[in-house]
């Protein structure tokens, strides 16, 4: 795990090598480059050319994804409450597709289809105490709203985007969480949480491959 002192990283190893042999696991197949039109010529040609369909233990699938092929990195900060700092808010991390009608971290639907996934950050106040194990979070944007890979939004102005997505007040939310040891294999597993994670890497613009862990599948406890 990431960001662990020496003795805390050689109790948490084992605990979770040994959660993840436990876990039910997914299937990962990769894909070839995304041709889908509804996404922005602009939008594909910044994605990498291998994407990933991620499916259920009982082959179902849930979805499928692009992860930028060179994401801007910020220098790091040192705010203990984000797992990955080096992310600006508001920067296009990939393009995400439901194949049919699926749901967000909030159990909101979401129609089947082709998100763009923006990197933010939840709101550090009363309001979101608790929501989630940490602020950061990637937000669904239907692609046909989001056509500038390099546009760069203000909160509330993303928010008011991944409404696009939910057709509610809130918008649509996958909770970014701490990644597997062992290096960014493709994987997908069930926590115990019943959440469903997919697991990859992500290139960043300074030559950095970064784990990543999303929920794809599963919602925020009550």
């Amino acid at each position: 795990m990431r960001k662990l002192p020496g003795l805390a990283w050689a109790i948490a190893c084992p605990l979770l090598f040994s959660s993840l042999c436990a876990a039910q696991k997914g299937k990962v197949d990769t894909l070839g480059p995304l041709t889908e039109t509804s996404v922005a010529e602009a939008v594909r040609q910044v994605l990498d050319s291998k994407g990933y369909r991620v499916s259920l233990d009982d082959g179902t699938p849930v979805c499928e994804m692009w992860t930028r092929k060179s994401i801007p990195a910020q220098p790091k900060s040192d705010a203990a409450d984000l797992l990955y700092p080096e992310f600006a808010e508001s920067t296009l991390a990939g393009v995400l597709h439901f194949p049919k009608a699926g749901s967000d971290y909030r159990g909101q639907a979401i129609p089947a289809g082709f998100y763009t996934l923006r990197y933010e950050l939840m709101p550090n106040d009363g309001n979101h105490l608790g929501a989630a194990p940490s602020r950061d979070f990637l937000l669904l944007v239907p692609a046909g709203s989001d056509p500038d890979p390099n546009a760069t939004s203000k909160f509330q102005e993303l928010v008011a985007l991944s409404r696009g997505a939910t057709k509610t007040k809130h918008p649509g939310v996958l909770s970014l969480v701490q990644p597997p040891g062992g290096g960014p294999v493709p994987a997908a597993y069930k926590d115990d949480q019943d959440h469903w994670i997919f697991s990859a890497g992500m290139k960043l613009s300074s030559g950095e491959e970064l784990p990543f862990a999303l929920v794809v599948k599963g919602t925020a406890q009550q």
